[in-house]
């Protein structure tokens, strides 16, 4: 089956809301592929970002809506992981110390801008100008940066969940997490690079926080809720690859024959193939985000995605 649920229709603009005194996220719809949310915190002193955009464009846009709040420099640019939706604009920040997890700032420096965005995703994206940009400003466990006098917690989670070096921002004062990639409100979950079961492990870590309000890296911003949608999503892929799996079935094959029932309306359910391919690897032995073979789980996704390109609107 196709699995592509938008099509080439424009999408609205991008947004602020306003999720704190002084908190902004920036909401990008419709959140699929490459089309991931950021935030900022505007200080006296300056501004503390959280994450750029997967496109010259797109990240030239945030900026301009940075500054149409506050005229502060931004001092400091958060990566949440090396995903290049959330890292490609990294290189229009150049008065920024970059913060990130360690394993961040070596993928980032291993990969590169990799070109497999450029044979699994619609050809028309206007990805424009692109610099690979590491963060200079690691950490190990966990750093704290002050917006002013406000705490903000950023974490690694400590295993592999979405990737291998997955970091979220907490806010204690303020009840409010900036979740990263751990949570996709409305769109498909996707652990390819990083696990099954860490992804649902990160989730309990994420709940036991107490958060009021959450700033996923896709889709609205929500409620604690959202943790118990993502883990039902991740429990159904465990015990479809089980299923699978004992069917003699390749990943591509259990996808095919599954019906994804309400998990099929999230946006870009084809990531049931990539999830499988992950989910069989732990099934067999391969430790927590263990080198798999990416470009064929990439290929099983355009096959399940009727041979066409992954749609990308970004």
């Amino acid at each position: 089956m196709s699995a592509s649920h938008h099509d080439d229709r424009s999408l609205p603009p991008p947004r602020l809301e306003e999720v704190s005194s002084g908190i902004y996220a920036y909401i990008q719809p419709d959140g699929s592929w490459w089309i991931n949310n950021t935030g900022f915190l505007a200080g006296r002193r300056g501004v503390i970002s959280i994450d750029a955009c997967s496109t010259e464009r797109r990240t030239r846009t945030y900026r301009r809506a940075i500054a149409e709040v506050t005229a502060r420099p931004i001092t400091t640019l958060i990566n949440t992981h090396h995903h290049g939706d959330h890292t490609f604009g990294n290189y229009l920040f150049p008065e920024a110390t970059i913060v990130a997890h360690e394993r961040t700032r070596e993928l980032i420096l291993a990969e590169g801008i990799p070109e497999y965005r450029t044979f699994a995703w619609s050809p028309d994206v206007e990805w424009g100008h692109l610099e690979a940009v590491a963060p200079f400003l690691t950490y190990s466990d966990r750093v704290t940066v002050y917006s002013d006098d406000l705490r903000c917690e950023v974490r690694h989670v400590g295993f592999a969940a979405h990737t291998t070096n997955d970091s979220y921002v907490w806010i204690p004062e303020r009840r409010l997490l900036f979740a990263g990639d751990l949570a996709f409100n409305g769109g498909t979950p996707f652990v390819l690079m990083g696990s099954v079961t860490g992804g649902i492990e990160a989730l309990d870590q994420l709940k036991e926080l107490g958060a009021e309000t959450v700033v996923p890296g896709h889709g609205d911003v929500c409620g604690p809720e959202v943790f118990d949608q993502v883990r039902g999503y991740l429990e159904f892929v465990l015990v479809t690859a089980e299923r699978g799996k004992a069917a003699g079935l390749t990943p591509l094959e259990a996808a095919r024959e599954t019906d994804l029932g309400e998990w099929g309306e999230l946006l870009d359910a084809e990531r049931i193939v990539g999830n499988l391919h992950r989910a069989y690897a732990e099934l067999d032995g391969l430790p927590r985000g263990g080198q798999i073979d990416l470009v064929a789980a990439i290929t099983d996704m355009i096959t399940f995605n009727g041979g066409k390109p992954l749609s990308c609107l970004a």
